[in-house]
């Protein structure tokens, strides 16, 4: 495991909030299932308590693994869009990781990462900026506050600096409609191009 990695496994371990490069720009991580650890990062964004966050696995096969009630159609496009830039909206019958807020609806990112693809976390990750800010490209760019009060500041330099493109696949294991909520790091062509004809404008 890189030093990266081992160090971002120990802290979200012992309750800390990390700031660290994903393959879009640098993010905000906690232990999804500890919940001072997500008040801790809400606040340090100041986001409202009753906004949605994603959860991340950072290796595509743990997140399967981890998330088993996937229908083999869905499975299978998880499988051609992962890891990569996209956030995926999948549908949360049991309300797995319910301090991300969304209930029946889970937001779900595999960034490619190498240096911390072995870290068998899960984590609650927002985008390290305050809320409603810019993204940050660079860890300059992520605001003194935050990187003050993190446990953890990764460095990796600058990141690509567009967000995660997200899609919609809630209604993708019925009848294979699909949508792109909004279009970031990758193009609605090239989710296109993975999973056929978009169901309706980005």
């Amino acid at each position: 495991m890189s030093a990266q990695a081992e160090a971002l496994t120990r802290c979200i371990e012992e309750g800390g909030v990390a700031v660290f490069p994903a393959d879009t720009v640098y993010g905000l991580a906690c232990d999804p299932l500890d919940a001072r650890a997500v008040r801790r990062l809400y606040a340090l964004k100041g986001r409202a308590p009753d906004k949605p966050a994603a959860v991340m696995w950072f290796d595509r096969a743990r997140a399967l693994a981890e998330l088993p009630d996937l229908g083999q159609r869905t499975r299978a496009a998880f499988e051609r869009l992962t890891p990569g830039g996209v956030t995926l909206l999948l549908p949360n019958p049991d309300d797995r990781f319910p301090l991300a807020g969304g209930g029946p609806t889970l937001g779900v990112r595999v960034p490619d990462v190498p240096a911390l693809a072995e870290t068998p976390l899960v984590v609650l990750q927002s985008s390290a900026n305050h809320a409603g800010g810019p993204d940050a490209r660079t860890l300059d760019e992520v605001p003194r506050d935050i990187r003050d009060h993190a446990d953890l500041v990764l460095d990796a330099g600058p990141l690509p600096g567009t967000p995660s493109t997200v899609i919609d696949l809630r209604d993708y294991e019925d009848d294979g409609r699909w949508s792109v909520v909004r279009e970031g790091a990758v193009a609605a062509a090239e989710v296109a191009r993975c999973l056929g004809i978009v169901s309706g404008p980005p």
